[in-house]
């Protein structure tokens, strides 16, 4: 198993933009299906060093996690907006 978690810093985090962000990430349910867990979760303590949100998503393979980045709702739908939004990413990716 392969985890991929994604931290994301909006360059304009009000509530709204927040909550889309969210809904986009979250709407890759169902449409991926090399994808075996999505979670969203949004910062809660928005300290000086938090990011407003956090992916987490679980892949069988590594394989699978680069099928993923090029998939056509991933790169087409989700990465753009994300870059429209977003001053700073960071990424860890794990095998467990």
């Amino acid at each position: 198993m392969v985890t991929h978690i994604v931290f994301f810093k909006l360059t304009n985090p009000t509530t709204e933009n927040i909550t889309v962000t969210k809904a986009k990430l979250l709407s890759m349910d169902g449409k991926i299906d090399l994808l075996r867990h999505l979670e969203v979760g949004e910062d809660v303590i928005r300290s000086e060093r938090s990011y407003d949100l956090a992916l987490v998503t679980k892949f069988d393979s590594l394989d699978a996690l680069q099928a993923y980045q090029v998939h056509p709702y991933h790169a087409g739908e989700v990465v753009p907006h994300m870059k429209s939004v977003c001053s700073s990413v960071v990424a860890v990716d794990y095998q467990s």
